[in-house]
């Protein structure tokens, strides 16, 4: 198989409890993702214990904003108004999303939330459906399938 000339990079996008408890707010929140040509590789919802949750945001243990969730985020509802934050996050904890800020962030970030899935594999086997956009919004699972994975499952 041809392999794509460039790796699409891969990011982890956490919609928070206050989004989700909200549908009509979560659809639009997938739209923009969706009009900005983002695609759907895997999603899945969850609860985080506060263990887990912690856990995830050990690299920030001890920092004054640990309990807080990074007080920056407050700033970005004034400073970039059009982002999915700035429309719809409540306060700088109540922030509604999480994204990763560096391939190396979400490579770790995917494995926390999703350790079935190998980023290896993805790209060795399912990139170059979602470089060439053969794929196709499965709405159930929100998540982009190849076009032949639906081709093969109709047959």
């Amino acid at each position: 198989m041809m392999r794509a000339l460039r790796k699409l990079e891969l990011t982890l996008a956490i919609l928070k409890p206050d989004v989700v408890a909200q549908p009509h707010i979560l659809k639009e929140i997938r739209s923009v993702i969706l009009q900005q040509e983002f695609l759907f590789v895997r999603s899945k919802k969850l609860i985080l214990s506060p263990t887990r949750a912690k856990e995830f945001y050990k690299e920030h243990d001890g920092k004054f904003f640990l309990n807080r969730l990074v007080s920056f985020m407050s700033r970005t509802i004034h400073e970039a108004p059009e982002t999915i934050r700035g429309r719809f996050g409540l306060t700088d904890t109540r922030n509604c999303t999480h994204g990763s800020d560096s391939t190396e962030t979400a490579a770790r970030e995917i494995k926390f939330f999703f350790p079935e899935f190998s980023i290896g594999k993805w790209h060795d086997t399912e990139e170059t459906h979602f470089f060439s956009r053969q794929v196709s919004l499965d709405e159930d699972l929100c998540q982009h399938v190849s076009l032949q994975d639906v081709s093969d499952a109709i047959s």
